[in-house]
C-alpha cells in the first residue's frame, strides 16, 4: 500500500533525495537538518534562465575557437545545451536525479564531437547542489561518471564518433579535466562544510536562546513565589488574629486591617517590580533588587506577624545576584517559621568566611502542622536559588528542638555569573 501511494502520489523519496543507501548521515525526515524547506518549494527561474543564456551564446564563442578540431554546433547541440540548462530548475528539489541528468546529457554532447566550452557549468552547479544537498556520493559518482565516459571518448571511441580524422588525445588534457574535476568537488565540499557550520551556530543560537528564557522564567517564578509566600503568611496572620480581636477588641482588629492593607501595598508593587522584566529588552527596572541591606524590613515585618527576629553578624558589599538570593532565602525562611512553627522567636546568622557567605536560620519551636495557604515550593524554591551561585541548602530540624535552615553561596562564583550577564 505505501508503494503504491508514493507511486499514485509522485515520484518516491529516493528519487528527491537520493536512494537509502546513499553515504552521509540518515535523517528521519529525509533532509539534511540545513536544507531550507521554504527554498525547495521556489523554482530558481533567475539563476536558471541566465546560466543558460550563458551557455547557448558561450557555446558559439568556443565553436569559433575550436573550428575545424570539433563539429560545429548544430540542432541537436543546441537542445542538449538548452536541456541541460532547463534541468537545473530541479537542483533544489530533486538534486540526485539533475546532477546525473546534466552529466548524461554533457557526455552525449562531448561524446558527439561538439565544442568544449560553457556546457561543464551546468555539471558544476548541479555538483554544487547536490553537495551543499547532503548528497556527497551521488555528486562525485556523476563527475566521475562524466569523466570516465571523455576518457573512454577521448582514448577509445574517437575512432567511431565524430569528428573524422580525430586522433587520441594528449593525457596532458585528461589531466587537466581531473584538476577541473578536483576543483568542483573541492569548492562544494567547502560550501558544504560552510552550510553545516551555520546550522550549528544556528542550532547553539537557538538553544541557547531558549535556555536563557526558561531560566528567565524560572527566575521570575521564584521572585513570585518569594514575594507573595512572605506577604500572604502576613496577611494571613493577620487576618486570623483581626478576625478573633474583631468583637473583644476592635482597635487592635482595625490594627491588623491596616497591616493587611500596607502588606498588600507593599506586595502589589514588588509584584510589579518582578513583572518589569517582561517589559521591552534595554528597560532598566524601576527600582534596585533587594538585598541584606533590607534585612531590618524583613525583622519588621515578622515582628508585626508575631515573630521576633534577632539578626548576628553582617556581610560586606555582595555581588547582585549573591545578595538578591540571600535576601529572598532568608525571607522564604522566616515565612517558613511564621507559617509552620510554634516559636514566635528565630535568629538569623550572617557570616562571610572562605569566599562564601553563609546564612543560618534558627528557631526553637515544634512544628504546628498548620498551612498558611503556602504551595510548598518554598525550599525547593532556595535550593534553586543556592544552585544557580553553585551553592548548597541544608534544612532539617535541629538535634536540640526546632528547624535549622543553612545556606552557603560562594561569592567568586556570583561575580563570574554577574560578569557574564
Amino acid at each position: 500500500m505505501e508503494e503504491e501511494r508514493g507511486h499514485r502520489d509522485g515520484p518516491p523519496q529516493w528519487w528527491r533525495y537520493g536512494p537509502p543507501w546513499r553515504s552521509g548521515p540518515s535523517w528521519s525526515s529525509g533532509l539534511p537538518p540545513w536544507r531550507d524547506r521554504a527554498r525547495e518549494r521556489r523554482w530558481p527561474w533567475p539563476s536558471t534562465a541566465l546560466l543558460t543564456a550563458m551557455v547557448l551564446a558561450g557555446s558559439r564563442f568556443a565553436a569559433h575557437a575550436q573550428q575545424g578540431e570539433r563539429v560545429q554546433p548544430d540542432a541537436f547541440a543546441r537542445v542538449l545545451l538548452l536541456l541541460a540548462g532547463v534541468l537545473l530548475l530541479w537542483r533544489w528539489r530533486f538534486p540526485v536525479a539533475v546532477v546525473f541528468g546534466t552529466a548524461a546529457v554533457t557526455a552525449v554532447y562531448l561524446g558527439a564531437g561538439y565544442p568544449y566550452g560553457p556546457v561543464l557549468l551546468t555539471v558544476a552547479v548541479a555538483c554544487f547542489s547536490a553537495v551543499v544537498a547532503g548528497h556527497r556520493r551521488a555528486a562525485w559518482s556523476a563527475v566521475g561518471m562524466l569523466w570516465a565516459a571523455h576518457v573512454l571518448v577521448a582514448h577509445w571511441l574517437y575512432r567511431w564518433l565524430p569528428p573524422r580524422g580525430d586522433g587520441p588525445a594528449p593525457y596532458a588534457q585528461e589531466i587537466a579535466v581531473a584538476a577541473w574535476v578536483a576543483a568542483i568537488v573541492a569548492v562544494s565540499e567547502l560550501a558544504r562544510a560552510r552550510s553545516e557550520q551555520w546550522a550549528r551556530e544556528r542550532a547553539e543560537r537557538a538553544q541557547a536562546a531558549r535556555r536563557r528564557a526558561d531560566e528567565e522564567r524560572l527566575r521570575i517564578a521564584r521572585e513570585l513565589h518569594d514575594v507573595l509566600a512572605h506577604s500572604i503568611s502576613v496577611i494571613n496572620v493577620q487576618a486570623g488574629m483581626g478576625l478573633a480581636l474583631l468583637d473583644t477588641d476592635p482597635e487592635q482588629a482595625r490594627t491588623a486591617l491596616a497591616t493587611i492593607k500596607a502588606k498588600s501595598k507593599e506586595a502589589l508593587g514588588e509584584v510589579r517590580q518582578v513583572l518589569d522584566t517582561l517589559r521591552a529588552p534595554g528597560d532598566a527596572p524601576r527600582a534596585p533588587a533587594p538585598g541584606l541591606d533590607r534585612l531590618p524590613e524583613l525583622v519588621e515585618q515578622a515582628a508585626v506577624a508575631g515573630l521576633t527576629v534577632h539578626v548576628e553578624g553582617a556581610a560586606r558589599r555582595l555581588p547582585p545576584g549573591a545578595d538578591l538570593a540571600a535576601f529572598r532565602i532568608v525571607q522564604e525562611a522566616l515565612t517558613n517559621v511564621v507559617r509552620h512553627s510554634g516559636s514566635r522567636q528565630a535568629c538569623v546568622h550572617i557570616e562571610e568566611r572562605d569566599g562564601a557567605l553563609r546564612l543560618r536560620v534558627d528557631d526553637d519551636g515544634p512544628p504546628t502542622g498548620a498551612d498558611a495557604g503556602g504551595s510548598g515550593n518554598g525550599l525547593a524554591g532556595m535550593r534553586e536559588r543556592a544552585a544557580a551561585l553553585g551553592g548548597t541548602i541544608e534544612a532539617g530540624p535541629r538535634p536540640d528542638g526546632g528547624f535549622r535552615v543553612l545556606a552557603v553561596l560562594p561569592l567568586e562564583n556570583a561575580r563570574i555569573r554577574e560578569e557574564e550577564w
